[in-house]
């Protein structure tokens, strides 16, 4: 009588060594402290927050917001967020960068590339060219095959990123607490020799 067959084991999530992402036009790097004053100008703006809360965060939920990222930075387990800022200026615009997306169980383990700017710079790429450095760091530096990225399909210019990302729809599900649709993308690890980097 044989056994039942071995269940393959979820895929790690690696730990994130947090070096400094550089693009064209951004620095993407840890959290800093000093970035309170500027992330409460960007994180009070509605358009930054529009999707999911329909509002900005207040002083006391931005304060939070940056006190966990801060937290995680110094045992960094899993891939993380990153402070995007422009590279000629050092300005903060907002965050590109990885994360686990715990919000959604039916998904996990997996890693998700994500963005939040300030509207100011919103129509310029910035948000795929720092996108498309995070994918290119996620698979070349933490060694993951795939990663995600979910929208609500309001979303409208979050879904165009994904596309210019080349990511594909792996699902439509619903978000198990706000109850709203979501599109649930993906992209895989390019294979050996191929060098049609995104």
């Amino acid at each position: 009588m044989t056994g039942s067959p071995a269940i393959p084991a979820a895929p790690a999530i690696p730990p994130d060594p947090l070096d400094t992402v550089t693009t064209p036009r951004l620095v993407l790097r840890a959290w800093e402290p000093t970035d309170l004053d500027r992330l409460t100008e960007i994180w009070a703006q509605r358009e930054v927050w529009e999707f999911p809360l329909h509002r900005g965060l207040t002083a006391e939920e931005t304060a939070r917001w940056l006190e966990r990222q801060l937290a995680r930075q110094q045992e960094p387990v899993e891939p993380m967020l990153r402070a995007a800022c422009d590279r000629s200026t050092g300005t903060l615009l907002g965050f590109i960068g990885l994360s686990v997306p715990t919000f959604l169980p039916e998904i996990l383990p997996a890693v998700e590339v994500g963005w939040r700017l300030e509207p100011h710079w919103w129509g310029r790429g910035l948000a795929t060219e720092g996108a498309r450095a995070m994918v290119a760091y996620g698979f070349d530096q933490l060694g993951l095959g795939r990663i995600w990225s979910i929208y609500e399909p309001e979303n409208a210019p979050s879904g165009r990123v994904m596309d210019k990302l080349g990511m594909h729809l792996e699902r439509e599900t619903t978000h198990p607490e706000l109850g709203v649709p979501l599109r649930v993308l993906v992209i895989d690890r390019p294979a050996a020799g191929d060098h049609t980097r995104t």
